[in-house]
């Protein structure tokens, strides 16, 4: 008799995630990134972004935090295959410190093949002139939203045998951060909207022990960061990738932390969309916490066309 496979724990996903996020020292300046278990197809970007902000935390040993990285996608990662994350050490002052990181997997002739290049840069914690032009958006709180993992359930319902077995998988697939929407994302209407979209996110369950630092939730707010954003130029299109109308890819990756926080509590990402053309759409995107206070700014600029038919 076949057994229906149980469903993860909160903490067990948690704990998945920050295995999934804590990279292994290979020689000096080289680390291993896990794969994701069960994973198929291409690596989720935040995943390498994530875990290549890691690697470049672990060779940061003198208390300087990460305050901005910038990185390109360079090809799509695969999943099931550990990915290689080499260090350069391009700067290291008494206030400010540079890391590159090439993060590779290896082709089909075994050689290592490029699939993102991230900078991140560091600096020690220090006071000084404070302003914030950027108030957080009124919007519902999170306690007054449904999860996102309802929706999902919901449509795959509705959609019935449209979704493929894989897509249903990935769409129905439990996940470590769970969200709560205000707006309706890409994925849940096919009306055209305002190029914009306003997410609680959190990982759901506690962070605790010596997992808990603030380089884990730092990446951790890198991988999400990931989530949402480029699904935001396709809003005034009315067009999804989860209903395969739409094909596309992350191009860059630019994100900025302005002050600590926590990612097992809740952040508000707030994105909007300025601008498609040409085959891409750029997106922005600004995190809060509960007290209103802006923890991070992202840019991103992905690739997106109209999927044809053959």
């Amino acid at each position: 008799m076949t057994q229906t496979p149980r469903t993860p724990t909160n903490e067990h996903l948690v704990a998945d995630l920050v295995r999934l996020l804590t990279v292994e020292k290979r020689a000096s300046d080289i680390f291993a990134g896990p794969p994701q278990a069960d994973g198929i197809g291409r690596v989720f970007g935040g995943q390498v972004l994530a875990q290549a902000l890691q690697a470049a935390q672990a060779s940061i040993t003198d208390g300087k935090r990460a305050h901005s990285l910038h990185a390109y996608f360079l090809r799509g990662g695969r999943e099931g295959a550990p990915i290689e994350y080499r260090i350069e050490r391009d700067f290291d002052g008494r206030s400010f410190a540079n890391r590159r990181v090439v993060a590779s997997q290896e082709g089909d002739d075994g050689t290592p093949v490029p699939i993102l290049n991230l900078t991140a840069s560091f600096q020690l914690p220090e006071q000084g002139l404070e302003h914030s032009d950027s108030p957080m958006p009124e919007v519902v709180g999170p306690d007054d939203l449904r999860p996102d993992m309802e929706v999902r359930r919901e449509l795959a319902e509705q959609w019935g045998d449209r979704l493929s077995e894989a897509q249903r998988g990935l769409m129905l697939r439990p996940r470590p951060i769970e969200m709560r929407t205000i707006d309706r994302l890409h994925w849940m209407s096919r009306d055209p909207q305002p190029p914009r979209a306003h997410t609680w996110f959190r990982v759901v369950a506690p962070i605790t022990g010596e997992a808990d630092t603030p380089e884990l939730h730092r990446a951790i707010i890198t991988y999400a960061s990931d989530y949402t954003l480029l699904g935001t130029s396709a809003l005034p299109h009315g067009l999804s990738w989860m209903r395969n109308e739409l094909v596309g890819a992350s191009l860059d990756h630019a994100l900025w932390f302005h002050r600590d926080a926590r990612a097992d509590e809740w952040l508000l990402y707030a994105t909007d969309a300025p601008w498609s053309g040409g085959g891409r759409g750029f997106n922005r995107g600004r995190i809060f916490n509960r007290a209103g206070e802006l923890v991070a700014s992202v840019a991103q600029e992905g690739m997106m066309r109209k999927r044809t038919a053959r």
